[in-house]
């Protein structure tokens, strides 16, 4: 077997139209105490905005796709409004 480093398939990058998290309805919220470290979340965001180190997430390009959340087995990121997080 190969060791080679398992990296996301992109990163969290500013475009043409600068940051990109004015356009989500919804954040993902990481609950710490639920995490047990298994990075799935890390290796399916799509705008690669979740850091490997402690599941921080960069809300100026993250989407809100969710993704996140729906294959996190601990059920430790929930979708809330963004509308109640302000």
């Amino acid at each position: 077997m190969n060791n080679l480093p398992i990296n996301p398939l992109s990163c969290a990058t500013e475009g043409a139209g600068g940051p990109t998290g004015t356009w989500r309805s919804h954040r993902p919220v990481v609950d710490p105490a639920k995490c047990t470290g298994c990075l799935l979340c890390w290796i399916w965001c799509p705008e690669g905005v979740i850091a490997k180190e402690d599941r921080s997430i960069n809300y100026d390009y993250c989407k809100g796709c969710g993704l996140c959340a729906k294959e996190c087995p601990a059920h430790a990121i929930t979708m809330i409004k963004e509308a109640d997080h302000e």
